[in-house]
């Protein structure tokens, strides 16, 4: 298990909680062709050009539609070590330096590397073509390296030049004591990350990037003050759910209300589970039948999406403090969060089957986080599965909305089951 990477590597090499467009597989490597492509490729990661933060190139994995080939084929030792000494060498030369994490695995009784290149802080970066090629801009689009000047993204590119997401940057007024060892360790155990062999809490925190040297002493970052303080809305104010319960569908008097603090999984997963309790399956006899007939007041699976995307995609800036707020009334349950979408996008990209324009998410490490875990799906996926679950249901469709213009909410209202609605049951 690797004591480096902060995933497991079969659930690398399996594309679990990983995006396909985030994994490259080199079954071989030569150093007029593939080394290469490799140093381009390490090049657009860092570029980050969607908030991603970067992904992985493994070599010496064949792939077959996006799918890593087992047993690997693997690569001599011997030349494991020429790989390294190449990279390194040729990393000095993208513009600004940059250089990813290597890391030599032992796969399947075989040896393959592991180039972790996570989003730069320095960006944009440029590197060679090729060996005596011209200095160019590369990024990740979808499974594709691609010159930004070619396909018309340069001026998207420089527009993030030097900029970090917010949940990569360092926490405001935080110290590392405020981590909790505990937290991250049964995080690296629930991902089953050879990391936790790690017994420095210091360079556990290095290696997770969750805190940065800074003059001679270490700061966490805003990521690992989400996922791992005991509170972090100590720092970061509104950094909660409330789940709220009402007892009419104009709002009317409140039956109860939960709040949930903690890192950000720990709070979707008890929200999560206090909704579970609150919305269950009805079953009624039918006059005509036999057979009960059944159905779910609001799909788990729905709930679940409309959360994860309200955590994920809000500001966790001092600006934004309202905390994400869960309301349910007797005929729907809505998520809302704040503020809007990134520009970009518009309200026609939240209707069913609408194509989403590639923009850059506004979180890059919570969903990677969130994603290790299997509490988010992968970039692009949680709308339509919203919309297939309310559907499957026989529900309604989902409502999305939000103000396009200033952008300061984004809501998700899911109506109940129309069972639900008609025979008068409510949560």
């Amino acid at each position: 298990m690797s004591l480096v990477l902060p995933v497991n590597i079969d659930d690398l090499l399996d594309g679990r909680g990983i995006e396909s467009a985030r994994i490259e597989f080199k079954g071989g490597w030569d150093a007029q062709t593939t080394a290469w492509q490799v140093l381009r490729t390490i090049c657009a990661f860092a570029n980050d050009l969607h908030n991603l933060n970067g992904g992985y190139i493994v070599i010496g994995v064949d792939e077959q539609g996006g799918q890593a080939l087992r047993p690997v084929r693997g690569l001599e030792d011997g030349r494991i070590e020429a790989i390294q000494k190449w990279l390194r060498g040729q990393c000095r030369r993208i513009d600004p330096v940059y250089q990813p994490i290597l890391s030599p695995e032992r796969v399947d009784g075989r040896v393959i590397l592991v180039v972790w290149a996570p989003g730069s802080d320095s960006r944009p970066h440029r590197c060679p073509e090729s060996g005596k090629g011209p200095f160019r801009h590369w990024v990740r689009l979808g499974p594709e390296t691609v010159d930004v000047e070619r396909c018309g993204l340069l001026q998207q590119l420089l527009q993030l030049t030097a900029r970090v997401p917010f949940d990569d940057r360092r926490a405001s007024g935080a110290r590392i004591e405020d981590l909790r060892e505990g937290k991250v360790r049964e995080f690296l155990h629930d991902i089953r990350s050879g990391l936790l062999e790690e017994k420095s809490a210091r360079q556990l925190y290095r290696k997770m990037r969750i805190a940065v040297p800074v003059n001679g002493h270490d700061l966490p970052k805003n990521i690992g003050i989400l996922m791992f303080a005991e509170d972090p809305e100590i720092w970061l104010p509104g950094a909660r759910i409330e789940v709220v319960r009402f007892s009419t569908a104009a709002g009317g008097d409140t039956i109860e209300e939960r709040i949930f603090r903690g890192g950000l999984h720990e709070q979707l997963r008890n929200a999560l589970r206090h909704l579970e309790g609150l919305v269950g399956r009805t079953i009624v006899k039918q006059d005509h039948s036999f057979q009960a007939g059944s159905w779910v007041d609001y799909p788990l699976s729905a709930i679940r999406e409309a959360l994860v995307n309200a955590v994920y995609h809000r500001s966790y800036e001092a600006d934004v403090p309202e905390p994400v707020k869960v309301f349910l009334y007797p005929d729907r349950l809505t998520v809302t969060s704040h503020p809007g979408p990134v520009p970009g996008l518009r309200p026609e990209h939240f209707r069913p089957q609408a194509p989403t324009p590639s923009v850059p998410a506004r979180n890059r490490r919570i969903g990677e986080f969130l994603k290790d875990l299997g509490l988010a799906e992968g970039r692009g996926t949680g709308l339509p599965k919203l919309f297939q679950t309310m559907r499957d249901n026989g529900s309604p469709e989902p409502i999305v909305d939000f103000d396009a213009d200033s952008r300061t909410y984004f809501t998700v209202t899911l109506p109940a089951h129309p069972n639900t609605r008609s025979a008068g049951i409510g949560p």
